[in-house]
């Protein structure tokens, strides 16, 4: 990171055109050839920031209440994040607005915030699917605990039970050994692994991430505050209003 912060340093001072590699690794002190090792370019050495800044608002949707929607959980995303003073400062977010601006003059920046972006979707998309199991998963609990009551309400009142009495059977059931399994067939896919994102979903995921991303970008662009009408947070949430009336049950 601390390569990143020298390089938008530099990039906000002498801007991207008069800023080399060379300057870079010079100015987080390290020699050319290392920062090579990591970076190919001079524009991919603020990728890091870019990223920072989109994992902050992922995370905090990942983080949301789990009593919150789909939908409010990305709006209370937006409200941690992209507001000043919860967690990134006003002056911090001059910055951004400058490497923003220059993404948009330079075509190799441009495609490392694209590249950030399309990521943080990817992420966010399996996100909103981890809260929409879990939500489906508690549902499917309580209704549960819900007909377990109601089966031990009617046992209560039944005549007869299998507390011990004489002449009692035994009605436990010893299941054969499973056989093992064909050497020929496939491998049982493996419960721990990430289900795919259904498709629905992932348009989901990217609608919400197009807000946001246009969002910073618009205010970018002005000379306004990052607070207030024109701030990136209110714009966020004026964008998200497009996925109010999306079925979030369907895209499961």
């Amino acid at each position: 990171m601390e390569i990143a912060r020298a390089a938008a340093a530099l990039f906000v001072r002498q801007g991207l055109r008069a800023t080399r590699a060379e300057d870079i690794a010079q100015a987080a002190g390290i020699a050319p050839r290392t920062f090579y090792r990591y970076f190919a370019s001079k524009e991919e050495a603020v990728a890091p920031l870019y990223a920072a800044g989109a994992q902050r608002w992922t995370q905090a949707v990942r983080e949301a209440p789990a009593s919150l929607s789909v939908l409010e959980a990305l709006r209370h995303a937006v409200s941690e994040t992209l507001t000043p003073g919860f967690g990134v400062s006003a002056s911090a977010w001059e910055w951004v607005r400058t490497l923003i601006r220059l993404a948009d003059t330079s075509p190799a920046l441009r495609k490392v915030w694209a590249e950030v972006c399309q990521a943080e979707e990817g992420t966010l998309a399996e996100i909103l699917a981890q809260r929409l199991s879990t939500y489906a998963r508690q549902a499917a609990a309580a209704g549960e605990v819900g007909e377990g009551n109601s089966e031990e309400a009617r046992g209560a009142g039944g005549s007869g039970g299998s507390d011990g009495g004489e002449g009692t059977p035994d009605n436990v059931a010893y299941p054969d050994p499973e056989p093992d399994p064909d050497p020929g067939s496939d491998p049982a896919p493996d419960p721990a692994a990430p289900a795919p994102v259904p498709p629905r979903l992932r348009f989901a995921a990217a609608v919400a991430g197009a807000a946001i991303r246009v969002a910073v970008e618009s205010w970018a662009a002005t000379t306004g505050p990052p607070t207030g009408a024109g701030g990136p947070a209110t714009l966020a949430l004026r964008n998200l209003d497009a996925l109010t009336h999306f079925t979030w049950e369907e895209a499961d």
